[in-house]
């Protein structure tokens, strides 16, 4: 078997082999002339596979380290024979991760507490639900909102569109990319939606750039109907609207679930799924362990207050993306590519925590 994955994925190289012949390439690279004798492709969303690429190859599988799927012809993969999987859930805890330290850097900038906000959840699938929870526990009123669940499910638990544009002090995104259908997602923030919000919320996206309307989202700070943005996802990435950027109030190269943890939860994911397709041994895949930080532990005591809020930052205090970010826009794909080693909560243990802080922490996902 011959597989083909991109060089830019994590924890791939030494395991991947024990399943084929395996070779590396740009995820610009995987074009037809390329691919075309592979059996598999592992890619990111970088590779944009449609019938161009995928005609008339020896491609039966095509596994995408990433929790969106819509660089992918599915359709055309469904009716040429070639099974397509993506990594749901993969970086949840991560974009939990990011999310989390932008509400307490806001909190810390604009000097506001996050207990006296309401948040606004739109897209309350994996990582949806694990931003609500943590947004819970930091005692703040949450809005849930996702029509497909709420069709399926029923209006217990969710609430509509116009309520969070009502209510929310702060709106967070986190639904796929759709550009059809009754559910589309596409430019759901738009200039309509913009100006019927009441309550100038900050705007905070994670999940694709298209759900917000370039355009729409500039007119909308230099208008003051928003008090704030928070952008890791764009329009046309790597080629960002440089305006736009420099509107925002904290903005990241797309790199929310960019966690050690989230890339070795896709790697693991894509090499299952290999295994279960070809019917091949799974052993080999639990040799994926992220390496520790450089500090394992956090000592409370070296904090007089907020110490919670300081256990979560030294996790992640993800100024340092942004000051990067901010200060070399031109290098999007540079900073995406060689992102450095962050973990989530679980390689961390505090330590000389209350039995309050204990209680928060741990369902966190902290060791204490």
């Amino acid at each position: 078997m011959k597989i083909i994955a991109d060089k830019n994925i994590p924890f791939l190289r030494g395991i991947a082999e024990c399943y084929g012949e395996t070779e590396y390439l740009a995820g610009a690279d995987f074009v037809h002339e390329n691919v075309k004798d592979a059996d598999v492709l592992i890619v990111r969303t970088v590779a944009h596979l449609d019938e161009h690429v995928l005609a008339n190859t020896n491609i039966k599988l095509i596994c995408s380290a990433t929790i969106g799927y819509d660089h992918i012809d599915t359709a055309y993969c469904d009716t040429h024979n070639i099974k397509w999987s993506n990594a749901p859930g993969c970086n949840s805890g991560s974009v939990q991760q990011y999310i989390v330290s932008v509400l307490l850097t806001l909190s810390q900038q604009k000097n506001f507490r996050l207990r006296d906000k309401t948040i606004g959840i739109i897209g309350v699938g994996n990582v949806g639900k694990k931003v609500a929870r943590a947004c819970h526990l930091l005692g703040m009123k949450v809005l849930l909102n996702d029509p497909p669940r709420q069709a399926e499910e029923g209006n217990t638990k969710f609430t509509d569109l116009e309520t969070i544009k009502k209510e929310a002090d702060i709106i967070t995104f986190h639904t796929p990319l759709t550009k059809e259908g009754c559910f589309k997602t596409y430019h759901l923030a738009d200039y309509t939606f913009f100006k019927s919000l009441q309550k100038k919320p900050i705007i905070i996206n994670s999940a694709r750039g298209g759900i917000i309307d370039t355009n729409a989202i500039i007119d909308a700070i230099d208008k003051g109907l928003i008090s704030g943005a928070v952008i890791d996802c764009w329009e046309n990435e790597p080629d960002i609207n440089l305006q736009y950027m420099s509107r925002t109030d904290i903005a990241t190269p797309h790199i929310a679930g960019y966690s050690a943890d989230g890339k070795a939860n896709a790697s693991r994911m894509a090499l299952t799924t290999i295994a279960n397709f070809f019917d091949l041994d799974k052993a080999p895949i639990e040799k994926i362990n992220p390496p520790l930080p450089e500090k394992t532990f956090i000592d409370l005591n070296n904090y007089a207050e907020n110490r919670i809020d300081h256990a979560i930052l030294e996790t992640y205090n993800l100024m340092g993306d942004y000051e990067r970010f901010k200060n070399s826009p031109d290098k999007f794909k540079i900073l995406r590519n060689e992102y450095p080693l962050r973990r989530e909560y679980q390689a961390y243990t505090v330590i000389n925590a209350t039995d309050d802080e204990k209680n928060l922490l741990t369902a966190l996902g902290f060791n204490c």
